[in-house]
């Protein structure tokens, strides 16, 4: 149809979960050990084959933990959030494991910007901000005022997740030239508000 380039999103889950690591995009391993992250880096190979076939420039968007709006309900930040808002306890795991969130508007905004960029290849789309589940648990609860109702420790934490798992953001901000908007204390509140508005 004369597109000139495609721009696919993959999945934090395609890298080597098997230890602790920060996720760089030439260096670390890609062994994904879900269905999902199986599914999505096969896509990502017969995308790329598919573009260079085509003469198509190709980049692929490895999003790390989203949260936001629109969130299926059981995820950690939509059922923490619906938790506290219905006064019920919200039962978490330890909550030490560090990961990188990132509010779904940056998401989007940063496809936006790879999309009108001339970068190729895999690029992670993540916050580059590491923060322990712990301290996203508390955001919440203090915007909310009601820390008394977290529960740590009452849910087992995956035995096959490292503890911690963050991103290199390196060829975002500098090849891409994007940074997020959003701090984790304002995309909480954003999506207070929007899980509220639902009620």
């Amino acid at each position: 149809a004369g597109g000139k380039k495609v721009v696919v999103a993959g999945t934090c889950a395609e890298y080597d979960w098997s230890q602790d690591t920060v996720c760089r995009e030439e260096q670390t391993p890609l062994r994904p050990a879900t269905l999902y992250g199986v599914c999505k880096h096969a896509l990502q190979q017969i995308v790329a084959a598919f573009a260079a076939n085509a003469g198509v420039s190709f980049a692929w968007g490895r999003i790390f933990w989203p949260y936001g709006p629109g969130e299926h309900p059981s995820r950690l930040v939509a059922s923490v959030v619906r938790s506290l808002l219905q006064g019920e306890r919200a039962p978490c795991s330890h909550g030490r494991q560090v990961r990188d969130y990132i509010y779904t508007p940056d998401i989007a905004d940063a496809f936006v910007t790879l999309l009108d960029s001339a970068v190729n290849g895999p690029v992670n789309i993540a916050t580059g901000v590491p923060v322990s589940i712990k301290d996203v648990v508390y955001t919440i609860a203090g915007q909310l005022g009601r820390p008394d109702l977290i529960q740590l420790g009452a849910r087992e934490a995956p035995e096959s997740e490292p503890m911690f798992l963050t991103a290199d953001v390196t060829r975002l901000r500098h090849e891409v030239n994007w940074f997020p908007r959003f701090d984790l204390s304002t995309g909480i509140a954003q999506t207070i508000t929007w899980w509220r508005n639902q009620q």
